[in-house]
């Protein structure tokens, strides 16, 4: 198993990766490997955090199969009264492992190598949104408990899917503040017909409702439901 940065020859196996681990996860079909296609010319995208990991293959001509990637995106937190300013920040997602490869803690070594990259990087806090079961094992925590609130919910609330980790401790001492998701992650939500131009140059997939999905259809913002 290799951890490395992402290559433009790797693109859309990739998009095609990240397309097989996100189908009919979330919603009916799947929105993030357009967002990551998109995402790689987005000012806020940082190149030294686009890793992929790959395994030995016999069955791939390079030798190599690419089973993981994650990449990670600039992100603000913005002060609350009486404070005014910004703190910097990043997120990371989507974080993509291959459905054969699944559960067999691939997701999390691919995460730690690169929430110590980050650190390494002088990026002193990670919001995101995701699962607290699993990603507590990476060191994340509520992130109303750091007083870090969630743009899309009361600040009183504890938000179970938003979660945060100072990778350098105590750099959020003294401070209380509001999380916008980056507005790149919304861009197949703002174009939809450039996403289905995109996405019908793979192969058809069938999409399927299914239980613990957030919306029935993948072009629509779950944060506006």
């Amino acid at each position: 198993m290799n951890i490395r940065l992402e290559q433009p020859k790797d693109y859309r196996e990739v998009e095609n990766l990240t397309r097989e681990a996100f189908w009919n996860v979330y919603a009916p079909g799947c929105v993030e490997h357009y967002v990551l296609n998109q995402y790689r010319s987005n000012p806020d995208f940082i190149p030294e955090l686009d890793f992929v990991m790959e395994v030995d293959s016999t069955s791939s001509p390079t030798g190599k199969q690419i089973i993981g990637h994650v990449m990670f995106s600039r992100a603000k937190i913005i002060l609350d009264s009486p404070l005014s300013g910004e703190v910097e920040g990043a997120t990371f997602g989507p974080i993509s492992i291959h459905p054969d490869y699944k559960r067999k803690g691939y997701g999390l070594k691919l995460l730690q190598f690169s929430l110590e990259k980050a650190k390494a990087m002088g990026i002193g806090v990670i919001c995101m949104e995701g699962n607290i079961d699993f990603y507590k094992h990476a060191g994340f925590v509520f992130a109303s408990s750091l007083n870090i609130h969630y743009h899309a919910e009361p600040k009183e609330a504890e938000v179970p899917y938003f979660l945060a980790q100072e990778l350098i401790p105590g750099y959020l001492n003294g401070i209380e503040g509001t999380y916008h998701t980056p507005k790149g992650y919304y861009v197949a939500f703002e174009n939809r017909e450039a996403f289905e131009a995109y996405e019908a140059t793979f192969p058809k997939k069938e999409k399927k409702q299914q239980e613990g999905q957030l919306v029935n259809d993948c072009t629509i913002n779950p944060n506006e439901q």
